[in-house]
Parts: structure tokens; C-alpha cells; sequence
């Protein structure tokens, strides 16, 4: 064994009660970072799911028709009144949206794009009406955008000609169920001829003019607001239905960092000369409150990681000056000064590995544990826990680096102790 690791082990088994309580310091202040970091990060991720699993990272439109002046007057040059009036807000198409979806395709970080209609309606079955809010999707890309195939409760997600997929709490207002038929009535001036029978397949792509749409999936995005407000139907019944020929309203994008959705809006906006809204600037609230728990973790963290950085280095100043006349007799002997630096970095090195190591495992059960404890009505955790391996690894390796650094100082008081000096007096 190192003549280093041979004494600062020494050391460490001479003074079991300060290594005891030093280990434990250290191995309870990592079983909380590794707890809460897990929590935290745990609830952000289910923030984010329940928030913005329903809807897309950013958001490609054509700019709203903007006010004009109809009538104004006029006297000696200065206005004296004027009548102004904003176009009523039809459903605009965007214009060679296939190549624009290409384009966003290639930008750095999008990782899904999908073809939106979207329109508002009211769903009708007998004397029953409702506004609810219409997507135009096409299934297979859209499933990445929204997990809506996982969010399905009954039926199925592929919808195809006049065939519709409505959330659970609208079913239920309507009393609807897998295979009833329902009416969407729009706004648009030109509605398509309709049918008991849905209407009219025409060629071979099962596209169905019609506003009489069969009931084949339910699903359910955890809210009860957007269950009762959403219905998707598919994109090209969805362009008859509101008259826009072969055009779509928006293109829908998800990115792979969420919290760059905001540059990569602005890039496609430059790109594409079109409106890129992302969920940043739509729910400013949902980003204070991501921004809010990730400031709390690292202020969590630094006062952690403070107290455990002290703790090891006022220990380590006591065996230096506890072992003063040994390391004095080292240092006569011959002893280099690097050699009993290293004695001491070596000791904050495994107060740090160890506690982190003691910690990670307390942590680990403590989370499980809170799990078990909390849970809802229906059996799921009431706070989700996200333990991953770079959690563990990463906070182990930052107990260590801590150690080290924390040693640093009696390390340096140690190796510069004067041999006669402390022989002498002590």
C-alpha cells in the first residue's frame, strides 16, 4: 500500500468517532440532494407531461388579417374621425405548407412536425349542442407530436374518413359511445352534403365529404377542460368540412429541448416568413413555475453542498493540528511536503466517496420508500420520483470533488508546518 494511503487511513481509524460522525454528515446531506433531485425533477417532468402533453412545443400559422380603415374624415389635414374595421378572421391556408413542413424539418432540434386543421364547431346529436374546438390530424405523425395513441381509453387512435376521436367527459355529456354518430356543424358559408351514413367515399383514399362523423376512439388527457373541448377527426375530412381545399391552418412542432422551443419558433419565423408561436410565449405562468423549481433545487444544493464542504474541512483542521508532532517527525525524516498533502486530499477524497456512496443508498430508499407512502385514489404515486443513474453517479461524483476541495486548505496548513517548530512546542 502508498506510504500516502497507509497514514491518512491511519489517521482516519485513529479519530472513529469524528470519521463516524463526518461520514454520516456527509452520507445524510447526499441522501437529500439524491431525494429531493429526484422529487423535483420528478414533479417537473409530470408538470410538463400534464401541461404540455396536450400540446405542441411550437406552433406555425399565417399572421391574423390586421385592421383597416374604412371611411375617415378629414380637415385641414388632421383626422377627425375614422371607421375602422378588422376582418372577420376566416381560416387561412398556408401557402405551399409541404415545403415549409420540409424546411422546418431540417432545422436543428425539431424532432416532429405534423399538419394541423384546426377550426371551431358545434357538436350536435339530437336536440343536444356544444362548441368544441376541431383538429384535422393525420394519425401518424401526429402521434408524435401529442401521445394521443397512449391516451386512448377506448376504440382506437387511426381515424379515417368520416370517422371521429372525442374525450371521455364530452362522450359522457352526450351520452355517446363507441360507434354513434354525431354532427359537426362549422361556420364556414359552404358545408359539405351529409348523411345518416357518413356520407360518400370518393377514390381510393377513404376520404368522406361529410359532417356526420362515427364515434371510434375516446381518450382522455387528464383534464377535464380539454376532454370536453377537443375533437379530432382526420385532416382531409377535416379540409372539406371547413373549406380549405388542400391547404391546413397551422403545422404543429416538437422539439427535443423543450425550454429552446422560444429560438427555434424565432428561427422558423425567419425562415418561413410565417407566425411561430411557442409554449413559452403562450404559458408564460407553466415557464415561471419550471424556471421556479429548478432555482429551488440549486439553491437546495448549494447550502447542501456548503454544509458538507465545512464539516469535512473543520474536521480535517482538527487531526492536522491533533497530529501536528507527527507530521513534524514525517517532515524530519524526510517526508516531502507533497507527500503530506496528499495525506489529507487523500482523506477528503474518502470522506466524500463514502458518504456519497452510504448516501446514495439512503437516498434511494428514503425515495422508494415516500413512494410506497404517498399514493392517491387510484394507486398512483401522489408524487412522482425520478431516480436516475446520472442522479446517483453525478452526485457521487460531486461528494468526491467536494471532499477534495474541502481538504484543500488543511492540507496546505499541514504540508507547511515547520518539523522543528511543532517537535518542539507541539
Amino acid at each position: 500500500m502508498p506510504f500516502e494511503w497507509f497514514v491518512a487511513l491511519r489517521y482516519l481509524r485513529d479519530g472513529k468517532l469524528q470519521t463516524a460522525l463526518i461520514l454520516g454528515a456527509v452520507s445524510l446531506g447526499v441522501a437529500v440532494v439524491v431525494f429531493l433531485s429526484a422529487l423535483i425533477s420528478g414533479l417537473q417532468t409530470s408538470l410538463i407531461g400534464k401541461t404540455l402533453g396536450s400540446q405542441a412545443h411550437v406552433v406555425v400559422h399565417p399572421p391574423d388579417l390586421e385592421a383597416r380603415v374604412l371611411v375617415a374624415t378629414r380637415q385641414a389635414g388632421q383626422l377627425l374621425s375614422a371607421r375602422i374595421e378588422k376582418p372577420s378572421q376566416r381560416l387561412q391556408s398556408i401557402a405551399d405548407w409541404p415545403q415549409v413542413l420540409a424546411d422546418i424539418n431540417r432545422q436543428p432540434g425539431v424532432v416532429a412536425t405534423s399538419p394541423l386543421v384546426l377550426g371551431a364547431a358545434f357538436v350536435v346529436r339530437g336536440a343536444a349542442s356544444k362548441a368544441v374546438s376541431v383538429r384535422g390530424i393525420e394519425p401518424e405523425s401526429f402521434r408524435h407530436i401529442i401521445q394521443l395513441a397512449e391516451k386512448t381509453t377506448a376504440g382506437r387512435y387511426q381515424i379515417r374518413g368520416a370517422e371521429v376521436m372525442l374525450g371521455v367527459d364530452l362522450a359522457t355529456d352526450f351520452g355517446l359511445s363507441l360507434g354513434d354518430k354525431i354532427r359537426l356543424i362549422t361556420s364556414v358559408g359552404k358545408r359539405a352534403s351529409a348523411s345518416d351514413g357518413g356520407g360518400t367515399s370518393t377514390g381510393g383514399l377513404g376520404v368522406v365529404p361529410a359532417d356526420v362523423f362515427t364515434v371510434v376512439g375516446l381518450f382522455d388527457l387528464g383534464a377535464k377542460d380539454i376532454n370536453e373541448r377537443l375533437v379530432f377527426i382526420p385532416l382531409r375530412s377535416a379540409q372539406t368540412l371547413f373549406d380549405l381545399a388542400s391547404g391546413v391552418s397551422s403545422l404543429e412542432v416538437r422539439v427535443a429541448e423543450i425550454f429552446a422551443a422560444e429560438q427555434t419558433a424565432q428561427a422558423i419565423a425567419q425562415r418561413s416568413g410565417l407566425v411561430a408561436d411557442s409554449w413559452t410565449r403562450t404559458n408564460p405562468q407553466l415557464l415561471v413555475a419550471l424556471q421556479s423549481q429548478a432555482s429551488s433545487k440549486n439553491v437546495i444544493l448549494f447550502f447542501i453542498t456548503l454544509t458538507v464542504a465545512l464539516g469535512i474541512a473543520s474536521v480535517l483542521i482538527v487531526s492536522v493540528v491533533q497530529k501536528s508532532r507527527e507530521i513534524g517527525i514525517m517532515r524530519a525524516v524526510g517526508t516531502s511536503r507533497a507527500r503530506i498533502l496528499r495525506v489529507f486530499l487523500i482523506q477528503g477524497g474518502l470522506f466524500g466517496f463514502t458518504g456519497s456512496l452510504l448516501g446514495c443508498g439512503m437516498g434511494y430508499v428514503l425515495a422508494t420508500t415516500f413512494v410506497g407512502l404517498s399514493k392517491t385514489a387510484d394507486g398512483s404515486p401522489m408524487f412522482p420520483i425520478q431516480l436516475t443513474p446520472m442522479l446517483l453517479v453525478g452526485t457521487t461524483v460531486l461528494a468526491t470533488s467536494v471532499g477534495l476541495l474541502a481538504a484543500v486548505a488543511p492540507a496546505r496548513r499541514a504540508a507547511r508546518l515547520d518539523p522543528a517548530e511543532v517537535i518542539r512546542y507541539g
